[in-house]
């Protein structure tokens, strides 16, 4: 129990750390916070800063998901732990201590951290999200489906009740994060990938 818990504590303070604000902050000297979203994740950071720095956030917030699920494994050995780790994980992200608990929006990070326990349904999430995007154009859009769709999956192609919860736990979140977008996208006024 004592791993566990210390394992969920590391899980909470590593993906709290703000990567694309860091990135921002550290390369360009400006605050990811005072552009474009507002968002610390990948797609502020790409609006703020450029490709690179977009980028550069993205793979970090996932490899960061993943680092937290794959030291709770190796600390407990045990698959359950490992999923609440990812749920932990997403809710770092979305509240990091680092920045009084204003985050980003868990897509990134959720996707490192699930994708290790569950690859073959984040693989097919990921050509949701794709789908959705290239689609409506809109990376909000794609996130959100992405959020539906990976529990739908989980449940087919590998049902396990830990795991259920966790990723249940972590869509509702996610969704929750993206109310502003959702209400954009009714009044036809959400950011676009192409600029429109």
């Amino acid at each position: 129990m004592t791993r566990a818990l210390l394992a969920l504590a590391g899980a909470y303070l590593i993906s709290a750390i703000p990567f694309g604000y860091l990135l921002l902050k550290l390369g360009a000297g400006r605050d990811i916070r005072q552009a474009g979203s507002g968002n610390i994740g990948a797609t502020n950071a790409f609006r703020a800063g450029g490709r690179a720095f977009g980028i550069a956030t993205l793979l970090l917030d996932i490899a960061k998901g993943a680092f937290c699920v794959a030291l709770t494994l190796w600390l407990t050995r045990d698959p359950a732990w490992a999923a609440a780790s990812a749920f932990v994980a997403v809710l770092g992200h979305c509240f990091p201590v680092y920045l009084r608990f204003k985050g980003g929006k868990g897509i990134a990070t959720g996707c490192g951290a699930f994708g290790l326990l569950a690859p073959l349904p984040m693989a097919i999430t990921l050509g949701v999200f794709l789908c959705a995007m290239l689609v409506t154009r809109m990376v909000s859009v794609g996130s959100i489906c992405a959020g539906v769709a990976l529990p739908l999956l989980i449940f087919w192609l590998k049902p396990d009740r830990a795991l259920m919860l966790a990723v249940i736990a972590a869509a509702l979140l996610v969704i929750a994060r993206h109310q502003a977008n959702i209400r954009r996208i009714l009044k036809g006024g959400e950011h676009r990938i192409d600029g429109a």
